[in-house]
């Protein structure tokens, strides 16, 4: 991928983070982003690898514990992604979660939108599939303060969502975040039951028409995952990779 749109994709997520931390620390190989007032938001509160250090996984755990005290989870993304791959069976096998995404920014064309329809509809209206999203990938995360917490970041974006129903009821969302003359589909969601109807594509075409006007639309999604394929055929093309990994709390764990 070219090193303009790496740099364009790294700028954009470090603003976000400038805009909504109250700190962001840099150290010897990256950052380390500190959101004292939504502590339980952890794609707020991680140290970013940006060059590799050399660490093991013990020392991946030992930094991430110095840099986070005070917050429940872990979070630890890493730019050079041979430094990941190299930590990730030590940081697996103590029950973190690694995930490779890719930031992807809109660049053609997205094919004409058509059926199921997709409306615009208030934040809370799509907040039960908040929660059964959020259960499917997380399901040891303690919801106290999360939602409430996410609902604060996604306003001071600038939020749009949008929603497909079926017998009034929400059964699919995608929601589109701004910053500044650009702007990011930070979410798309399909409800299990409603899966495999085209709802994904209909709810990201009409989120990339709504986002039309931004100088660059960006996404995020798992880099082996299905949905990656559909959004490189509505004109997404990758531009950063990050091996992200995640440890939060056993369930029931006390606050």
């Amino acid at each position: 991928m070219p090193p303009d749109e790496t740099q364009r994709a790294r700028s954009w997520v470090h603003s976000r983070q400038e805009a909504l931390c109250d700190s962001l620390e840099e150290w010897e190989h990256g950052w380390i982003a500190r959101a004292e007032r939504y502590p339980r938001y952890f794609d707020l509160n991680l140290v970013h690898v940006g060059t590799d250090p050399g660490f093991t996984a013990d020392e991946v755990v030992e930094f991430a514990d110095r840099a986070l005290a005070g917050f429940e989870h872990r979070h630890v993304g890493f730019e050079p992604i041979e430094a990941g791959v190299r930590v990730r069976p030590g940081l697996e096998a103590l029950g973190w979660m690694a995930t490779r995404l890719v930031w992807m920014r809109h660049e053609e064309s997205a094919p004409p939108g058509g059926e199921p329809l997709v409306e615009r509809v208030p934040y809370e209206a799509a907040h039960d599939l908040r929660v059964a999203w959020t259960h499917e990938d997380f399901p040891t995360l303690d919801p106290a303060g999360f939602f409430e917490q996410a609902r604060e970041v996604a306003l001071a974006r600038a939020v749009e969502v949008f929603a497909v129903h079926e017998d009034g009821v929400p059964v699919a969302f995608a929601e589109l975040e701004r910053a500044g003359d650009s702007a990011e589909i930070d979410s798309v969601y399909v409800h299990r039951d409603h899966r495999g109807r085209g709802l994904g594509t209909a709810l990201t075409t009409a989120a990339i028409e709504a986002g039309s006007d931004a100088r660059d639309l960006w996404i995020v999604a798992e880099a082996d995952g299905r949905a990656r394929q559909i959004y490189e055929r509505l004109g997404f093309r990758e531009a950063w990779t990050v091996l992200d990994f995640l440890r939060l709390p056993p369930a029931g764990t006390p606050r």
